[in-house]
C-alpha cells in the first residue's frame, strides 16, 4: 500500500483586485511515520498549503492523493467525513469554545465523528489524561493557562485517532518554555502509521523534525532531512 500523501502540481490563486498566486505547482510526497516542519516568511504559502491538505480549502489546480486515492474537491460531504476521521488540526489560537469545559470541547469532536455519547466521553477523558490534564477536565478555557489550552486543542485534534496531524504555528502565542512542553506532547504522537506536519517560524522547533521544508515564493525550495532527531 502506498503510505504517503502526494501533492502534484498543486496551485492556489486568490482572486481579488489582482490575482495572487500563493502556491505555484507544488510537488511533494509526505510519508507516514515521519514528522515534517515547514518554515518560510509570511506570505510564502505555509498556511495555505496546510489548509489544502486538511481539505478545508480547494486548490485552483493540481491534485492531492491520500494513501493512493485522489481527493475529489467537489465532494464536500465525503471530504468532511474523511477529515473528521483521518485529520487532526491544531491552530496557533486554541479556538476552544469558551462556554464549554475542556472535557466538553474534546467530547464534541468525538460526537461530530459519529461516536455515541458514552464512548465519546470515555475517549475525551482518556486523551486529556494522556496530555496531563486529568485534573483540569471540568475547567473552562478562561481558567486554563496558554499551555493548558493548547493541550486541550491537541487533545481535540487527537481524540478521533487521526493518521494525519496538521499544526499551523501551534506554539506561536506561547513562551519558549511552555512551547517546549507542547512540542514534547506533539512528538510523543509519532508512530509508523501517522504523519505530522507543522508550520513554524521558530528555527529551534523546525530543526526537531525528521524533515525540514522551507517555502519560498509559493513553493518548497529547500529540504533538509535529519539522520537523527534531536531531543527537546
Amino acid at each position: 500500500m502506498n503510505n504517503s500523501i502526494e501533492l502534484k502540481n498543486l496551485s492556489k490563486t486568490f482572486f481579488d483586485k489582482k490575482n495572487i498566486n500563493v502556491l505555484k505547482k507544488v510537488n511533494f510526497k509526505f510519508q507516514l511515520g515521519k514528522i515534517y516542519s515547514i518554515m518560510g516568511p509570511s506570505g510564502s504559502g505555509k498556511s495555505t498549503l496546510l489548509n489544502l491538505i486538511s481539505l478545508i480549502d480547494k486548490p485552483t489546480s493540481g491534485s492531492i492523493r491520500f494513501l493512493n486515492k485522489t481527493i475529489d474537491f467537489n465532494n464536500n460531504e465525503n471530504n468532511d467525513i474523511f477529515r473528521a476521521n483521518n485529520i487532526g488540526i491544531i491552530y496557533q489560537q486554541d479556538n476552544l469554545l469558551t462556554d464549554f469545559t475542556a472535557l466538553e470541547n474534546v467530547y464534541l469532536a468525538c460526537l461530530a465523528s459519529g461516536l455515541d455519547k458514552n464512548l465519546s466521553n470515555h475517549k475525551a477523558r482518556n486523551i486529556l489524561k494522556q496530555v496531563g490534564l486529568a485534573n483540569r477536565i471540568d475547567h473552562y478555557p478562561n481558567e486554563l493557562s496558554g499551555g493548558e489550552k493548547q493541550r486541550v486543542s491537541i487533545s481535540r485534534a487527537l481524540v478521533n485517532e487521526p493518521n494525519i496531524i496538521l499544526a499551523d504555528e501551534p506554539t506561536g502565542s506561547l513562551d519558549q518554555s511552555t512551547a517546549k512542553d507542547v512540542f514534547k506532547v506533539l512528538y510523543k504522537l509519532k508512530n509508523k502509521n501517522r504523519l505530522i506536519i507543522y508550520a513554524t517560524h521558530n528555527r529551534f522547533f523546525a530543526n526537531m523534525a525528521d524533515c525540514k521544508l522551507e517555502m519560498i515564493d509559493g513553493n518548497i525550495k529547500t529540504i533538509n532531512v535529519r539522520k537523527k532527531q534531536s531531543k527537546i
